[in-house]
């Protein structure tokens, strides 16, 4: 079952009608389809206009749904012959980070993401996808072992930012992420990265430094969260809508700032309705970025990785 949104309550009832509905016509004879399927098209033409004008606190909502795909959803959904790769060969393993070699559509890459989890359980395991030093330096050795053996990198962001707790600091965080920012702008293969729910300062950077850089169309991507720049600038969290706004958190927002490369459509109503064919969306735009990358030698592929980047910002 779907959770709703409060800027989704009509929808939310309206749904809950439909269900009471066909409760009651089931094993009855009354004929009511026609007034379901007219309650289910209102539903439909509200949600498909609620969606068309989310503001980006709403589209923050809405990335960071409980029920939107994760990592291992996308695994799962479009990716096969996935072998899982673990350790960072220095102190450990971390379960916010997995990455390995799969295969996309034909196309033998090395695929690393984030992964929040889903329940309690695995929520925990993952650390809610916040990695630590060890989860940045297994991606730069993963990532390293793609350039070796010439295989093409596809990176999943999904992260509130890297964890800040004192242990990942006295493993040296914040030296693990631009290390392994240095390894995606150093990488001889074509490096596609995917921000599929939030991208959160350099705990996103660090495995999204690619030469293309794409957005499912209602995720996030900011230097801090809402709440994060709300409590610095206000002196309180509650200005988090106003903050998102500021900070041009969306990827229409992005794209026209040309921070990111292209928009990945969603479903409507978001990828949480229809994760299948989200994944699916997902998988032919990173296709078609592979396919035009894989034309461009080593050394070019280095030098406008570096010059995207560094034309961020520039008028």
């Amino acid at each position: 079952m779907i959770s709703f949104f409060d800027f989704e309550k009509p929808i939310a009832e309206l749904e809950a009608r439909i269900a009471e509905l066909r409760a009651t016509a089931d094993g009855s004879d009354l004929d009511i389809e026609s007034e379901i399927d007219k309650l289910a098209k209102k539903s439909s033409g509200m949600l498909e206009a609620t969606y068309a004008k989310l503001t980006p606190w709403q589209k923050t909502q809405v990335a960071r749904h409980p029920q939107r795909p994760h990592f291992v959803d996308y695994l799962r959904l479009i990716f096969t012959d996935f072998v899982a790769l673990g350790g960072d060969r220095l102190y450990g393993e971390d379960a916010a980070i997995i990455g390995g070699l799969a295969t996309l559509d034909g196309r033998k890459v090395m695929v690393i993401g984030h992964e929040k989890g889903h329940d309690t359980t695995t929520r925990i395991k993952h650390n809610f996808g916040m990695a630590k030093p060890e989860g940045y330096r297994k991606a730069i050795r993963l990532m390293e072992m793609a350039s070796k053996f010439g295989l093409p990198v596809v990176t999943l962001v999904d992260t509130a930012g890297a964890f800040p707790g004192v242990e990942a600091e006295e493993r040296g965080q914040a030296e693990a992420i631009a290390r392994s920012t240095e390894a995606c702008l150093a990488l001889g293969v074509p490096m596609v990265a995917v921000i599929v729910g939030e991208g959160g300062s350099g705990g996103a950077v660090a495995i999204a430094a690619a030469n293309t850089v794409l957005m499912l169309e209602h995720s996030v991507y900011s230097v801090i969260s809402p709440e994060g720049a709300s409590s610095i600038l206000w002196r309180t969290p509650d200005k988090a809508a106003d903050a998102a706004t500021a900070m041009k958190v969306t990827a229409q927002d992005l794209l026209g700032l040309k921070v990111i490369d292209g928009i990945v459509p969603e479903p409507t109503g978001g990828a949480h309705r229809d994760p299948a064919a989200t994944a699916r969306a997902l998988a032919d735009a990173v296709g078609r970025e592979l396919d035009a990358l894989s034309r461009r030698s080593s050394a070019e592929l280095v030098r406008q990785r570096e010059d995207r980047f560094l034309a961020i910002g520039s008028l």
